[in-house]
Formats: structure tokens, sequence, C-alpha cells
């Protein structure tokens, strides 16, 4: 299930770093453990956005200027989800970078029929590779155009599902179909326009920081539809818990998409 969670504001023209999912990631670890449930303690198993809102570029980062700012937030599991509402709506104030985000409201998305074919975009940084302590491995390019890249991807998303544990391991045998198609077009003209798709980010991990390289770009994904939802509920790639790798479906109104979530 994924949700947008709605927060008023307090603060117009404070900042986050332009890629501040990791203090996201603070945030909602904090939460978790503070409620005391030990059956959430190290569940991995969500996948969440940046923060949405009316933003200014600085060298500071993103400026919000918005009254409200939006948090898309998913999970395949609803109970750990309405866990997680219950504990945050117990703060008057929650703190993000110099945002200062007060509570207000919860919407639920409609999920969209899913086939073996879905047009995805990233709508934070898709990462493929788990780094070592003092290690660059995490930092290198690998091209979404080849096979290497959609292989990657398939082994963490089946080693996820296995730990997810709602499949048996013939089920999960019969998973094979798995392919990534990046937008050709789209690849083209930010090497056109000397953009950049992937960056170098920071992850935290038990208080280590960690760089690796993300990449956002939109793709078709050739998969079982099993698979699909699997990976739209809870991302795509590593540290999807971290909000890394969350995903939407290209080309929707999500304008009427969403209904009032109440817990």
């Amino acid at each position: 299930m994924r949700i947008r969670i709605v927060f008023i504001l307090k603060n117009k023209g404070a900042n986050v770093p332009f890629h501040h999912q990791f203090l996201l990631a603070q945030l909602v670890k904090g939460i978790v453990i503070r409620g005391g449930n030990e059956k959430y303690r190290d569940f991995n198993h969500y996948n969440f956005s940046g923060l949405k809102g009316q933003t200014k570029i600085s060298r500071n980062g993103l400026h919000f200027f918005s009254s409200r700012v939006t948090l898309v937030f998913s999970s395949t599991d609803q109970e750990f989800i309405n866990y997680f509402l219950t504990e945050l709506f117990k703060f008057p104030t929650v703190e993000v970078g110099n945002l200062m985000l007060i509570p207000e409201a919860v919407e639920r998305e409609e999920t969209p029929a899913l086939t073996e074919e879905t047009k995805f975009i990233c709508i934070s940084p898709l990462v493929l590779i788990v780094p070592g302590f003092n290690d660059s491995h995490g930092k290198r390019f690998i091209s979404p155009e080849t096979e290497d890249f959609s292989d990657m991807l398939y082994e963490s998303t089946m080693g996820r599902l296995a730990d997810y544990g709602q499949y048996s391991t013939e089920e999960l045998a019969k998973f094979t179909k798995f392919q990534l198609v990046p937008d050709a077009n789209y690849l083209r003209k930010i090497k056109e326009t000397q953009k950049k798709f992937a960056r170098i980010y920071p992850v935290y991990d038990q208080d280590v920081k960690y760089e690796v390289r993300g990449y956002t770009f939109p793709f078709t994904l050739y998969a079982a539809k099993e698979v699909q939802e699997f990976v739209f509920h809870s991302g795509l790639g590593a540290f999807t818990h971290k909000g890394l790798g969350m995903l939407d479906i290209a080309n929707t109104d999500l304008t009427n998409r969403t209904v009032r979530y109440e817990w």
C-alpha cells in the first residue's frame, strides 16, 4: 500500500539538502524504534520518496515555500504503515533538516492495474550496489543499457522477494522474466544537454557513511505481475528502506489516485 503523508510547513523558506533521503531515513527509523514494537525494529520492507512541495534551489539545498509538503510512503505490510502513522502523529512537530513539519493528514493512493510490461519513472535514485566500508565499489558507473544493469537488479529483487517470505521457492523460481529497458530518447537528450542521470549520494548505515551511485531515468520493466507489484510498493534496487529506488507509473494523473486514509 502507498500513502501520502501531508505536513504543514511552519517555517516557509527553510531548507534541506538537495538529496535528503538520509535525513528522512533517520526520522523514519527513529519513529519506528521509539514506538517500541520489537516486531518492526529491524523491519525493512518499506520505501519512501523525498519531500514534495514548491521549492527553490540555492547553494544550501532545496528551500520549501509551499504551506504544505508531502511524503510518499509505501510498504507491502499495511499493519506496519498503521503502526508508523500512529507513532508519527504522536509528535506535534518533526524536523527534517531545517524544516519544521506538523503532521496533518494522510491520503491513500489507489493501486494502479499493473501488467507484465510497466513504464516507470524514478522518484528517488535507484542504487545497484551495496558498498563495503572504505570501498569505492558502490560509486562504480554501470550503463543502464547493459545486461549487467538488469541482471544486478534481478538478483537484488529476487533476494528481497525471498526475504519478504510471501512466495515459496517454487513460486520464486517461476519469476525468471526480468528485463529493464531504459528510455533511449531520454538518455540521448540527457547526454546532448550534458546533464546527469547518475550521481553520487550519501547513505548512512549504523552511523557509517557510505557513498553510492544513484540513477534517475524512465524505463520499461518486463517482469511478472507479482514482481511489478512488489517493486511498485517496496522499491527497486539497494537501500529501498532508506528511501532509495522509489518508483511511480509514468504518464499517470496523480491527482485522481488518492482517497483520505484513516487508520
